[in-house]
């Protein structure tokens, strides 16, 4: 966990976030143990911003990387960092059994997707 976290603190360097000047880093833990990491880009037109959890989902899928096991998500400030509710959705869509590591410099937490979004939304076919 120590090298995921460590991974995530080095992707937030990359962080574009000009507006909120809160930069996030991420790094997600694949099923054959590369680790794909992300930073938020923010952008004037704030709908078009995209978070880093969704960032190094979405290098993920492109790679054609599966079996996702875990993603560390970390920020400087007071409160940990959450995924927002759109992260929620891709991430358990996606993974639906991801472990989630949230830190900042003075504490972490752990928890699952279905700790952080128990009544996704899912289509018709879905299986559950």
């Amino acid at each position: 966990m120590a090298q995921l976290l460590a991974a995530a603190w080095q992707a937030r360097e990359r962080a574009y976030a000009p507006y909120s000047g809160y930069a996030v880093g991420a790094a997600l833990l694949t099923g054959d143990g590369q680790v794909v990491t992300g930073c938020n880009v923010e952008n004037a037109s704030y709908g078009l911003t995209c978070c880093a959890e969704r960032v190094a989902a979405f290098q993920a899928v492109a790679r054609g990387l599966g079996g996702w096991q875990a993603m560390a998500v970390v920020a400087q400030g007071e409160e940990l960092p959450y995924p927002c509710g759109a992260c929620r959705q891709v991430l358990a869509e996606l993974a639906p059994t991801l472990t989630i590591v949230v830190a900042n410099e003075k504490e972490r937490a752990v928890t699952t997707m279905d700790q952080l979004l128990p009544h996704r939304f899912r289509l018709e076919n879905e299986p559950s």
